[in-house]
């Protein structure tokens, strides 16, 4: 049966750098607040003209691209996760397949936060093994910078997100014992405002009555797309209650990565890499502790880049692979957990 092995890897950040000093400078804020919270030290930030999500993207496309020993005439498929889209609609996909100049191949978009490259991963890889596809570009990428509440009302968020990109090619391998082994994905949408974005949206006040405001009466003409309430309010910009997602990623990162591992008749010891999403140093740093790895069986760069959601995995798989702390024949599982709440894993023999 064919498997889906990972054929080449790129990343794109910004040139744009923002030191936790910088941010100082527009919010009441520490360089040592941060650090001690989130582990992160600076982050990049796209240009405001002409460096969108996509074009991100692009960059770290053409990179895994090219690394996969392959040209763009290729991809037969893009699979594109991101939070942060170009626009409203349409989605991210088109708009990539259009700035490379590919063929008129299809493209699906993935809206699964910081979950999003492993489900990406985990819908290419379905095509991969049914043999629908033989090169698939998968990739995540996010402008954070653009939507963020640079005050000290949005502290808490704010310091927290970066921008970047990254990108993998997927194809077919027979090779016994090479490629994605398995991947497992969860969700669980109680308490899903406790980490989103509640306007523009479609909620009408349903669920988060009573932290929005009441912007239009219940008919047919009430409910406007975006208003001066939703803009003074805050509304507009994410929203986090960071003890409930941290309590709730420290519980299922493991659990996850474990169940990927019983799946396969794997277990810790037999690990040589955890990559999860760039989230939270301190998650990082706690799932460390928890599954037992050492500082080389986990790869932790969120000092460098912030959190960039989607973008995290890739970015950090093209580094540590770069680095030589991935090599092939290794086995490696990725694990995200994210906004929804949504979380899953892939464990690979790369």
């Amino acid at each position: 049966m064919l498997k889906t092995r990972i054929a080449g890897t790129g990343m794109y950040v910004p040139k744009n750098v923002v030191t936790n000093a910088d941010l100082m400078k527009v919010m009441d804020t520490t360089d040592e607040w941060i650090q001690q919270r989130t582990g992160i030290k600076e982050r990049r930030y796209a240009d405001r003209n002409g460096e969108t999500t996509t074009t991100m993207g692009a960059e770290a496309a053409k990179m895994a691209i090219e690394n996969a020993g392959i040209t763009k005439d290729d991809i037969d498929f893009i699979v594109f996760a991101t939070l942060s889209p170009d626009y409203y609609f349409p989605g991210c996909g088109v708009l990539l397949q259009r700035a490379m100049g590919l063929k008129t191949i299809g493209a699906l978009d993935v809206r699964n936060q910081c979950s999003g490259f492993v489900y990406a991963l985990s819908v290419a890889d379905q095509f991969i093994k049914t043999g629908m596809y033989k090169n698939i570009l998968v990739v995540g990428a996010e402008k954070h910078s653009f939507g963020l509440d640079f005050s000290t009302r949005g502290r808490t968020v704010s310091v927290m997100f970066g921008d970047g990109a990254g990108a993998v090619v997927l194809q077919p391998t027979d090779q016994e014992g090479e490629g994605i082994l398995s991947t497992h994905l969860h969700c669980d949408g109680n308490g899903a405002e406790a980490l989103a974005c509640y306007s523009p949206g479609t909620h009408s006040n349903h669920w988060v009555k009573d932290e929005i405001a009441d912007y239009g009466e219940n008919d047919f003409f009430g409910d406007q797309f975006v208003t001066h309430a939703m803009i003074d309010k805050a509304q507009i910009y994410p929203h986090m209650d960071g003890n409930a997602v941290m309590k709730r990623a420290i519980s299922f990162l493991p659990d996850v990565i474990n169940e990927a591992l019983t799946t396969n008749n794997y277990t810790i010891d037999d690990l040589n890499m955890v990559i999860l999403n760039q989230s939270n140093a301190r998650i990082a740093e706690f799932v460390q502790q928890k599954l037992g790895l050492s500082d080389d069986e986990i790869y932790i760069n969120i000092y460098r880049y912030g959190n960039t959601t989607a973008a995290s995995i890739p970015i950090a798989l093209h580094e540590a692979t770069m680095e030589g702390k991935v090599k092939r024949g290794d086995l490696l599982c990725l694990a995200a957990y994210g906004s929804g709440f949504t979380w899953g894993s892939a464990l690979i023999r790369y």
